[in-house]
């Protein structure tokens, strides 16, 4: 029996992210992919809670939600840190990858599932707004972790991927290369390393995924009295 396993799917950046650290780590897993659709008996035993992936299984004991493995793995494995060491960059690296799904991914979301109006032009305009914060972030510097990837990186570095296919299911520009230059070169640098292309969700698979639901929430819109 594997010592670590990861409950997960091969189309989500969410799961993407504890695969890159736990490449990065140098860690042997088994990768148990589950149809999120319907969730299975070892799904809901592992997260009976959020019944969601990624869900990640050492010596036995689930851990679930991305961020948190991400922290539980870096405390676990000493091996190549993801956290800096001072106390106060650790805690902003905690801060940002919190900031980035929570304003960036989730606004872009908001913004792109809109067909028109006043509401996805404020959403647009708060979500570059937070762009703008991670743009100023990573200016000058290879990686948000420095000249390695880190903790902040893994977090971040599946939204302009999956902003990418946003995009273009909701009609809308949000991560504009003259606008953010710099998380622009920071996006395209940091997927070209062999670990993180490995595990990217295909693009493909996103922009079905978005152009699905896009339809269906402005489908719902449209059909209300």
């Amino acid at each position: 029996m594997a010592e670590v396993k990861l409950i997960a799917t091969t189309d989500s950046l969410f799961c993407a992210r504890i695969e890159w650290a736990l490449k990065l780590k140098g860690v042997e897993y088994e990768f148990i992919e589950v149809d999120i659709r319907n969730k299975s008996p070892l799904l809901l035993k592992y997260n009976p809670v959020h019944k969601k992936v990624p869900v990640l299984v050492h010596h036995g004991k689930p851990i679930a939600e991305s961020l948190v493995i991400l922290e539980y793995i870096e405390e676990t494995w000493k091996n190549n840190p993801l956290l800096p060491e001072d106390p106060y960059e650790r805690s902003m690296a905690r801060f940002w990858a919190q900031f980035a799904g929570d304003k960036c991914l989730w606004g872009a979301w908001e913004a792109a599932k809109l067909a028109e109006g006043e509401g996805k032009v404020k959403a647009i305009e708060s979500t570059q707004e937070s762009l703008a914060f991670l743009e100023k972030q990573i200016e000058g510097k290879k990686y948000f972790g420095g000249e390695q990837i880190g903790f902040l990186d893994l977090a971040v570095g599946g939204i302009p991927h999956s902003l990418s296919a946003m995009e273009e299911a909701g009609g809308v520009k949000l991560l504009d290369a003259e606008r953010f230059p710099s998380l622009h070169k920071w996006a395209q640098n940091f997927i070209e390393v062999p670990v993180i292309k490995e595990c990217i969700p295909p693009r493909e698979q996103l922009l079905n995924y978005f152009n699905t639901s896009i339809s269906y929430i402005r489908s719902l819109s449209v059909a209300k009295p």
